[in-house]
Order: C-alpha cells, then sequence, then structure tokens
C-alpha cells in the first residue's frame, strides 16, 4: 500500500516532469493501415501478444516507425487526428522496446535495463530509443510529456498498453481520426468488464491500480465509480467500498 500511495503522489505531478517541446511538422496526416495489419496480424480479440510473429515482421514494424518518426503531428491536424497518432506511437514503440530486448528472455517490461531502477530515472520508460522530428524522446515524454497533458482525456488510460497482463487490452487495430471516440468507449468496456483487472458488483468494486495511479486524470471528469458504471455490465453504488487489486507486469503474451 505504501508503494501505491508513493506511486500516485508521483503521478500527481509526473506530466510536468516530463514535460517536452511536441515535435511538429509540415506533414499531413498519415496512414495507419501498416500498424493496423500488424495488429490483426499478430493480436488476438483479448489483447494477447504475440511477439515472435512481430519479430518476423520487423521490417514491416520499422517501416510503421519511421513513418512516425517523419511525420509528427502538424498544427493543421485535428484533435483527433493527433490523439490517434500518439496513441498508435506509445504502443508501436512499446511493442518496439519489447522486440529489441527478447534476447535476454524477460518476463517483464520491468526486466528491462538496470537491475536497480530509480523511478523516472532509469526505467524502461526512461529509454530515450525514439526519435520523433529529430528530437529523441522515451515513451514517458509521450504519455506524461504529451498526451496527458495536452488532450485532457482520461481514456487514454483503456488505449495505452505498456506489454503487462494487468494493462488493458492492446486492441488489435489501430486508432484513427474518425473511429477514435467509439475505439475508447470499446478500450473502457473491454478493460472494465474483464475480470481480471477489474471486478465490479453493486456494494463491492475491485479494480485496477490504472484509476488509482491515475485517479486524478479521471476524477478531473467524474468519480471514478461513474467511470465504471458508464462502461460495467453490473453497476456498482455509489457508496461502494473501493479497493485496488494487485499489478501482474508479466508480459501481456508470448515469444
Amino acid at each position: 500500500m505504501k508503494t501505491t500511495a508513493f506511486l500516485s503522489i508521483i503521478l500527481i505531478t509526473v506530466s510536468s516532469c516530463f514535460a517536452v517541446n511536441t515535435p511538429t511538422s509540415t506533414a499531413e496526416p498519415i496512414s495507419h493501415e501498416i500498424w493496423n495489419g500488424l495488429l490483426k496480424k499478430h493480436v488476438d480479440t483479448k489483447g494477447f501478444v504475440n511477439y515472435a510473429g512481430f519479430k518476423k515482421d520487423q521490417v514491416e514494424l520499422k517501416k510503421y516507425l519511421v513513418l512516425l518518426e517523419s511525420n509528427a503531428p502538424g498544427d493543421k491536424w485535428s484533435k483527433e487526428e493527433k490523439l490517434a497518432y500518439w496513441i498508435n506511437a506509445y504502443n508501436a514503440f512499446t511493442i518496439q522496446l519489447i522486440l529489441d530486448n527478447l534476447t535476454h528472455k524477460i518476463k517483464s517490461i520491468k526486466d528491462i535495463g538496470d537491475k536497480i531502477k530509480i523511478p523516472f530515472v532509469n526505467t524502461p520508460w526512461d529509454v530515450k530509443f525514439i526519435n520523433i522530428s529529430g528530437k529523441k524522446m522515451d515513451l514517458n515524454n509521450i504519455e506524461h510529456g504529451i498526451i496527458r497533458k495536452t488532450f485532457n482525456e482520461p481514456r487514454i488510460h483503456f488505449a495505452l498498453v505498456c506489454a503487462a497482463k494487468s494493462c488493458p487490452p492492446l486492441r488489435n487495430e489501430a486508432f484513427v481520426a474518425e473511429k477514435l471516440n467509439q475505439q475508447l468507449d470499446d478500450q473502457g468496456i473491454d478493460f472494465i468488464n474483464d475480470s481480471y483487472k477489474n471486478q465490479v458488483s453493486t456494494k463491492t468494486v475491485k479494480i485496477s491500480n490504472i484509476f488509482n495511479w491515475y485517479g486524478s486524470d479521471f476524477k478531473e471528469k467524474m468519480p471514478v465509480i461513474d467511470w465504471l458504471n458508464k462502461y460495467a455490465k453490473v453497476k456498482a453504488n455509489k457508496d461502494a467500498d473501493v479497493s485496488y487489486l494487485d499489478y501482474n507486469w508479466e508480459l501481456n503474451g508470448k515469444y
């Protein structure tokens, strides 16, 4: 509990810690068709990832990552086009980070890097292996410095996937501007109604620590119970007892 509370306090201010000048370009909105094809091929409907399959399709994945790195969102892009770009970028670069480290037989993304890790200093999310429009970045920069800071959209926590079993399912299609609102709602439905990750009943809810770590993001829009009831098949009472499930950091797939 002490660890969870500590992380929650840190995450309240983390977006400012990872503030970054958001890369821009004059490019037109890109197609996410390459990423869409890879997801349909190597991710099942439950979000289980075939990392070995991605490894075999490394050339195609690299082609998509280069497309992302060379075409940062421009001022004329819509909010939806920008957000879809950054969600896809986070998820695609996370896959690449795992692939870069499969030779070490990792069981968790947290196995990547130094054995002794300092939060927000040398964790896997602090590896600056991303280069968008000439700006060296890490996954924390994308999530906290750009997405959370810019978009004020709590549902991104149903869509960003850090390669762990307790994460929301990796969607087996790319996020696209024209369907983004429905896709984010679909992610909420799938995540909250997965009893491994969230357990909702009328009087008691045991929910993902995502709602704890990012509680301020959710509560800015509405109480967490309201978020659960927006998507859960079983509705919780307003005074339901709330607790948080342990987070399983094992890989959300096989290699």
